[in-house]
């Protein structure tokens, strides 16, 4: 796999745990997840990310880019912009 570049929290500060779901009620992740952020290498981050995006698909919670396809860099590094 090509090199990732950082991928930032996908935190947006409302931060309460779903009792039903036992997810963050704003990005969607789970506690596990959450704890396991701050050591996760960027391909494990890559990972949470498009769990997150199929979550908010199936929660009706999609912008226009979560409805996009990916596209994944081929060879070579990829450069921070």
């Amino acid at each position: 796999m090509a090199q990732l570049p950082n991928i930032p929290s996908p935190c947006i500060g409302i931060c309460a745990l779903d009792p039903a779901t036992g997810r963050c009620s704003g990005c969607m992740r789970t506690t596990g997840e959450i704890a396991e952020w701050g050591g996760a290498t960027n391909e494990r981050r890559y990972e949470i990310v498009q769990l997150l995006r199929e979550r908010r698909i199936a929660a009706g919670r999609v912008s226009d880019s979560d409805l996009r396809p990916r596209r994944r860099r081929r060879g070579g590094t990829a450069s921070g912009t």
